[in-house]
């Protein structure tokens, strides 16, 4: 109940104002009051370019859209890293189940973690996946309001059936996420354990595997800990990343790379609703050095 009054309370104060809410939840998130006049860290700068820029730039909310960043990640030259596409749909309704393969991912185009994983569809009870994706869908003019993630609110709907990406245990890969500056691709926040039964851990690392102490789970890994062994190719996200970074002061590159194979994930111009409390006071700050806002 007290995630619902939340959720709800947010949402209300994103339709009153984006930014009194911003305001409101900056200060519960961090304990203090954010700064957008002069905005310093990451997150302060992440807040003021969600208010400022990101609604009058159609490029963030296409490259937002799960669907439409692939026509983006094309004209930029890299189609080769595009995660197979069955089948697109605008409504559950059209979706033509016998026509799909035996194991997919299904999701909207929008929103966070939620994606129908089919790993065996004779498996698959059709009625109750309609009914998991008709209710996300129900949250396509609510999911931007909590956060007042503004990318978000003029993107139209879209199903897409894409290509399941499983390690050969059958687990889920492993995410890289690229933390990128108008084309530097600073480090990589790697995320391990996950599906795996235990607790995922995120750890940042540069371009050599080398351990960065950004956040608290990195601050307090022994010493030597480092990403061993490196994955082949490791160093082709980074070239990736900054291909598809370019326009963006801030923009977070995800990415899976399996047997060598680079595929792309999605670009995150909001990472936690831009409020990420496990990264250290000296990254938010780092980081924010990084970040030029453009003029408006």
């Amino acid at each position: 109940m007290d995630s619902f009054i939340s959720h709800w309370f947010k949402a209300t104060l994103t339709r009153i104002s984006p930014r009194l809410n911003t305001e409101v939840v900056y200060l519960t998130k961090f304990h203090k009051r954010i700064n957008l006049k002069d905005p310093k860290t990451l997150d302060e700068k992440i807040q003021w370019l969600k208010l400022n820029w990101y609604p009058n730039t159609p490029l963030v909310s296409q490259c937002a859209d799960k669907y439409a960043v692939r026509e983006y990640v094309e004209s930029c030259g890299c189609p080769e890293i595009l995660n197979e596409l069955y089948f697109a749909y605008d409504t559950v309704e059209e979706i033509e189940w016998d026509k799909l393969p035996n194991s997919f991912v299904i999701k909207w185009n929008f929103g966070c973690g939620q994606n129908l994983i089919v790993r065996d569809k004779s498996k698959l009870d059709i009625e109750d996946a309609k009914r998991k994706l008709k209710g996300w869908y129900r949250t396509h003019n609510t999911f931007y309001l909590p956060y007042s993630e503004m990318q978000y609110r003029p993107i139209p709907p879209k199903l897409i059936v894409e290509k399941l990406i499983e390690t050969e245990d059958g687990l889920p890969p492993v995410d890289y996420k690229l933390y990128c500056f108008r084309g530097e691709a600073d480090c990589v926040l790697v995320c391990l354990g996950r599906g795996n039964g235990e607790h995922t851990t995120y750890y940042f690392f540069n371009r050599k595997g080398d351990l960065l102490r950004y956040n608290k789970t990195g601050k307090a890994a022994p010493e030597g800990f480092r990403l061993d062994p490196m994955p082949e190719n490791f160093a082709k996200l980074f070239d990736y990343a900054e291909k598809l970074s370019k326009p963006f002061p801030f923009v977070r590159a995800d990415f899976y790379l399996e047997k060598g194979q680079v595929i792309f994930g999605e670009l995150t111009f909001t990472p936690c609703g831009g409020m990420d409390v496990n990264r250290l006071p000296q990254t938010q700050e780092y980081f924010g050095n990084k970040v030029a806002l453009p003029k408006i």
